[in-house]
């Protein structure tokens, strides 16, 4: 599903406009993303938690040269379902 899917399937499950549903949509995102940048974890009960964790620097294996090379540390968003996503 991509993002206009997503509004379309809004739009229609909450009987609303397309376009007020991509408001809703883009809210959404905005709210979570700013969440993320802030540190803070976003939890939709029913669904999941995002948060973000920092992977710490490691070593790899360049695939071509089949040397050493230091992959930095980073920031990444971990996504843990929750009991009701369950397939």
């Amino acid at each position: 599903m991509n993002k206009s899917e997503l509004v379309a399937a809004v739009a229609a499950k909450a009987e609303i406009t397309k376009v007020a549903a991509a408001k809703a949509v883009d809210a959404a995102l905005e709210a979570t993303v700013e969440a993320l940048k802030k540190g803070e974890a976003v939890q939709l009960i029913g669904f999941g938690t995002l948060k973000v964790v920092e992977k710490p620097e490691r070593q790899g294996i360049n695939p071509a040269t089949k040397a050493t090379i230091t992959i930095p540390a980073k920031k990444v968003v971990k996504f843990k379902a929750g009991a009701g996503l369950a397939l």
